[in-house]
């Protein structure tokens, strides 16, 4: 989480395995482009930092952060990604609309992990304003596009570890 104590570009604790190999695909909203766009660059940097070839990612655009699910569904059904990235940004406004996109997407993605057993990130910035936006985009926050780059590296080198240890011991 962003906050005076954490930034969400610096990665303290376990050593981030490399991406070599990986197929990484990224959902991103066009509403709050100036937003979602350093998003986006901030993964794409961070997965070519960490040894994805550039060819390797796929980045498509979906209108809007409620339609980050169904962006990440078609991703999941037609292509070969190890993990789907959802990039997306949803600033609090006079009325409930804030509550309904952010609860709808999250709850959405957290379903497709489980439908297809795969990882989908939430890279979604629910803020209560602009400024808060721009400081997790980038901003004196860091970018949360560049932690949810990490989380899927992280998350398909899980998943590797498991199907490798599934060969080793013939579960």
């Amino acid at each position: 989480m962003a906050s005076e104590l954490k930034n969400l570009s610096v990665f303290e604790g376990t050593e981030v395995p490399s991406a070599k190999g990986m197929k990484i695909a990224i959902v991103v909203a066009e509403w709050n482009h100036e937003i979602t766009g350093a998003l986006c660059k901030g993964a794409i940097d961070t997965l070519i930092k960490h040894g994805i070839d550039k060819e390797d990612i796929l980045s498509k655009y979906v209108p809007g952060s409620f339609e980050l699910t169904l962006g990440a569904q078609y991703l999941a059904e037609y292509t070969q990604a190890d993990a789907i990235i959802c990039l997306g940004c949803v600033i609090q406004g006079d009325t409930k609309h804030f509550d309904f996109i952010c609860e709808s997407v999250a709850k959405g993605i957290t379903d497709l992990n489980i439908k297809y057993n795969k990882p989908f990130i939430f890279g979604v910035l629910t803020t209560n304003d602009q400024q808060q936006a721009i400081d997790r985009a980038g901003g004196k926050h860091g970018n949360k596009g560049d932690e949810a780059a990490i989380t899927a590296i992280k998350m398909v080198s899980l998943k590797k570890s498991f199907d490798e240890g599934k060969k080793a011991i013939g579960f």
